[in-house]
Formats: C-alpha cells, structure tokens, sequence
C-alpha cells in the first residue's frame, strides 16, 4: 500500500462533525434550567450565566481522544446539537440517534424550555423520510439476494437429486459390469485351461477308464473346471458322434 492510499484510507476512517440548530426559548430561569439538566448523569456539564453545554463522548480513538461524540448547547434562544459521525457509516441513522438523545433532554426539560417545534418537528419528518427510504432500499436490495439464493439452492438441490440418481444407476450398472467381468475372466481362465480338443481328450481317457461312464461333478474336481464347461463339451462330442449320449 502506497502512502497515498495509507492517507486516503486514514482520511475514511476520520470522524466528521455536523451540527443542527434550532430556535428556542427560555421560559424559567438558567439555575433552574441547570437543576433539571444535572438529573441526566450520562452527560459532563459545564455551565455560565448564558448558556449550558451537555457533553457526552461515546467512543474514543487508540490514543483516547474523542472519536464519536455529541455537545448539546443550550442558550436562552437556541439549542445546537454539534455531534461526529464516520464518513462510511449511515449518516442518517447517527442523525437519528442524536435527534433520540435530544428528544430525551428537551423532554426533562419542557416545562422551562420550549424549542421552535413547527421547525424541530420538519427537521425529524425529513429525517424520517430519509430513514424510511433508506430501508425501503436495502431491504429491496436485501430480498432480491435473498430471492437469487433461493433460486440457486433449489437448482442445487435439484442438481443434487438428479446426480443422487445417477450416482445410484451408476453403482448399479458398475455392479452389474463388475459381476460379468467375473463371469469373463472365469471363462477365459477355463478356455486358458484346455482346449475343446484337450478336454475331449481327457473326457474320452475317463469313460474309458470309468467303464463307459462320467460323474460330471467328479471330472469337473478333478480337473478343475466347471460342471458346466464339462457339460457343454459332452454335448459337443455327442453332436460330432464321438460318445453316445446313454454312456
């Protein structure tokens, strides 16, 4: 990072300061008006014959100078709110906590200080439309991804589904695949064992040595081989004349 962006990114991260003013008017005296205000324990108080300051420091930087604060001044005929607020936060949202805390002072307070409210209340009617704007804007913002997520989690869900059932076909066919494979290999292995004409061979040895017989199962242990491969090549010799099929 370059020291420009250092000194940009330091620039954003500087809180700024704004204040709001609004006429007034005193109706009891600055002692009683000091009285009332010393009921708020949240605030420091500094006080003259002309005017109170209410200061209140809400967060403080890594060298513990000020960072978010307000200062509520307080004249005989007007009230100015000066307060920080941080360029990348919602300014809109710091006005409304201040215009809150406000609200809460001039309400202890109403009965000696009346503020001009055809004007205070313009200044919290445009706040509030700003607010409400506001959220009517991120919350379409919010449920348009909301919206696009929740498409995309039933195309994956779907998708899901689909490659569950493939992945299913697919075991059974790999089984299937699997168990001829067996099936082949145990074939070639006995085709690798003896030739038709070889097995002929030992077949026409054993009934002559058997008297003219053959126990299928019997041959087959002892060569090795299946029933079955003993059975066709009987059928085989049959078919070309070399046994009877009675012996």
């Amino acid at each position: 990072m370059t020291d420009q962006d250092q000194g940009q990114e330091s620039a954003s991260l500087q809180p700024k300061v704004e204040e709001l003013s609004i006429d007034a008017k005193l109706t009891g005296s600055m002692e009683n008006l000091k009285a009332k205000l010393q009921q708020i324990p949240v605030y420091m108080m500094s006080a003259s014959d002309k005017e109170i300051n209410l200061v209140k420091v809400e967060s403080r930087n890594i060298t513990k100078k000020p960072y978010l604060f307000h200062i509520i001044n307080i004249a005989p005929a007007k009230i100015t709110v000066t307060y920080s607020y941080l360029p990348d936060s919602s300014l809109s949202l710091r006005r409304a906590t201040i215009l809150k805390n406000l609200s809460s002072v001039l309400s202890l307070i109403s009965d000696v200080y009346m503020v001009d409210m055809p004007k205070f209340l313009q200044y919290t009617d445009s706040l509030l439309d700003s607010l409400i704007t506001g959220l009517s804007q991120n919350y379409t913002t919010l449920y348009n991804k909301y919206d696009s997520m929740q498409n995309d989690y039933r195309d994956l869900k779907r998708l899901n589904i689909e490659l569950a059932a493939s992945n299913r076909n697919l075991t059974i066919q790999s089984t299937q695949l699997s168990d001829e494979n067996k099936l082949f290999a145990q074939q070639l292995n006995e085709l690798k064992k003896y030739s038709d004409d070889a097995l002929m061979a030992l077949v026409e040895e054993w009934i002559q040595v058997h008297n003219n017989s053959i126990d299928l199962v019997e041959f087959a242990k002892a060569h090795d081989i299946t029933p079955t491969r003993v059975e066709q090549i009987l059928d085989k010799m049959v078919s070309l004349g070399y046994i009877d099929a009675r012996t």
